[in-house]
Order: C-alpha cells, then structure tokens, then sequence
C-alpha cells in the first residue's frame, strides 16, 4: 500500500459545492479551515444552525478519499476533488475505516480529529443526479451505508498542501465505529 497524502485541498467562503481548489489551506485549532465558510466554533451548517445555533461544530473540517471516485468513474460519475464540498482529498487512507478519534497529522504541524462520518445531501445532485444514490446506499437491512467521506474537528494549526503526508494516531479505546454528524 501506498503511504497515505493529501492530493487536493479546497475552500470556499460561501455555502454549497463545488469548493475551489488551493495550492494551500490553513487549519486553525478550534476554527477549522481559514477563511471556509463552515469554519467556526459553532455549527455552521445551515439546517442544523436553524435547529441549534450554539451546538459544537463537529464538522469543521471534511476529507474525501479520491478512491471513492475511481469506484464512481465506470458508472459515468465524473467527480474531482473539491465537488463534493470536500476540504481534503485523500489517497491511500481507508478514511471510511477509521474509528471516532483517530487524529490525522498533516503536513508539518496540522491534527484533525475525526469525528464521523458526513452525511451526504441532495446538494450533489449538483455533481450528478446519479452521486447521493450512490454515496448513501441501503443496506439489505435497510440502514444507510455512507460513503461520503468523514468530518472532524481542528486540534492542531498548519498548513495544508497537496502531497503531504498523512500520519494516522488511532485513538487509545478502539471499538467505536463512525457514525454521522
């Protein structure tokens, strides 16, 4: 297996995909991505912020594995880094396979801890009307399998560039599986 790395990083100061690719963004601690739109202390999106504005925003930060759109790639569903609404874009991390806690270190300084998994919306249909279809399947027993990719949270500032590489510090209990947030 290849090491783990960021192959895009993206932001957007405004609500809604696509996010814009950047040769850089700067993670700040507690913040999430300076200068993106989702970024704050308190949730930020919209239909959640309508519910609680004061709840702790667990989605400061959101990753997506680019295997996800070599899996979309023979059934038409051109996606590229950043459409999805994505800030990172991975290569060679089972993002999908990771427990509540694990921390992602980042380049030199950057620590984002995961939270869980994203939980995709009818904005990418934006993408492709076919995409939520297939990022949020229904499991034979009819739960939803999300395949969206994960959020987490800012622990540690930095700089965040395309072809750094990916540390992963799994959490001390291990056990806990991803959930939605």
């Amino acid at each position: 297996m290849n090491a783990a790395s960021v192959i895009s990083v993206s932001s957007k100061d405004t609500p809604g995909i696509p996010k814009i690719a950047r040769d850089e963004i700067t993670l700040v601690a507690g913040h999430g991505v300076d200068g993106d739109y989702h970024a704050g202390a308190f949730v930020r999106h919209r239909s959640r912020a309508a519910r609680n504005p004061a709840e702790p925003n667990r989605r400061q930060v959101h990753i997506v594995h680019s295997e996800l759109f070599d899996e979309l790639a023979p059934l038409g569903i051109v996606v590229r880094p950043g459409n999805m609404g994505e800030n990172i874009t991975t290569r060679g991390l089972p993002v999908l396979d990771l427990a509540p806690g694990t921390r992602l270190h980042l380049g030199e300084t950057a620590v984002v801890e995961i939270t869980g998994l994203r939980d995709p919306c009818k904005q990418l249909d934006v993408v492709d009307q076919r995409l939520l279809a297939q990022v949020a399947l229904k499991g034979d027993d009819g739960s939803i399998i999300r395949k969206a990719g994960i959020m987490g949270i800012v622990l540690g500032g930095g700089r965040v560039r395309p072809g750094d590489a990916i540390r992963v510090e799994a959490p001390a209990a291990v056990g806990a599986a991803l959930e939605p947030v």
